[in-house]
């Protein structure tokens, strides 16, 4: 499957990657440390996973954080668990021709297989279902972060665009999946007030329980 994906989308994954050392070289490696930045916030999905417990404390936001924290259990278990290692791509930067890009924009290593992006899919899959659960006034900024990350991990040649690619895809419908799941389970919930479970988990709000003490 790997060696498919790396013939059939060659010339697209190539073009962009060529795009992007282009653009590293002809900005004076401005970028470079915007992007090493910013993909930090996919490590592990640490970031997206205490915004979500952060969510999850106060009752007028619970049901999008712990939507949140149930979309980046999907996405994880579909990219870590199953797709990366059924298809094992190889990592872009032991490919000999884009070495040398790899190491001009600093050379970070990473763990385990290429296809999709990980950082893709929990940034996707978390902001999704920030999207879809919260004010979008505002919340389709989360998008567009979404989508920087991803960008990321293309400018520094830990990732095929192709595997960002179907990262977005992987997490869009493990967020919306999400969504669809939780607000089925939240109106359940609401409904049988009378369980106490189901009630704290529909009220409990941090702010309020301090106020207490």
């Amino acid at each position: 499957m790997a060696e498919f994906l790396n013939h059939t989308f060659f010339g697209f994954d190539n073009a962009i990657f060529i795009f992007m050392n282009n653009l590293s070289q002809t900005s004076g490696r401005f970028l470079t440390p915007f992007f090493k930045f910013v993909t930090t916030f996919g490590d592990k999905g640490l970031f997206f996973i205490i915004l979500s417990l952060i969510f999850a404390l106060f009752s007028k936001t619970r049901k999008t954080g712990v939507t949140m924290l149930l979309a980046i259990g999907i996405g994880a278990l579909l990219t870590n668990v199953i797709i990366k290692n059924a298809v094992a791509r190889p990592r872009p930067y032991l490919n000999p021709i884009y070495q040398q890009y790899h190491a001009s924009v600093g050379g970070i290593i990473e763990s385990e297989f290429s296809f999709p992006s990980g950082h893709a899919t929990v940034a996707t899959s978390s902001m999704v279902a920030l999207f879809l659960g919260f004010n979008k006034k505002w919340s389709w900024i989360g998008l567009v972060f979404a989508f920087t990350i991803g960008l990321s991990r293309i400018y520094l040649f830990v990732h095929y665009s192709t595997d960002v690619i179907v990262g977005f895809i992987v997490g869009t419908i493990a967020g919306a999946s999400a969504h669809f799941i939780l607000s089925a389970l939240y109106r359940v919930m609401q409904n049988k007030s009378e369980n106490k479970f189901c009630y704290h988990f529909v009220n409990f709000d941090l702010i309020k329980l301090l106020r207490k003490k």
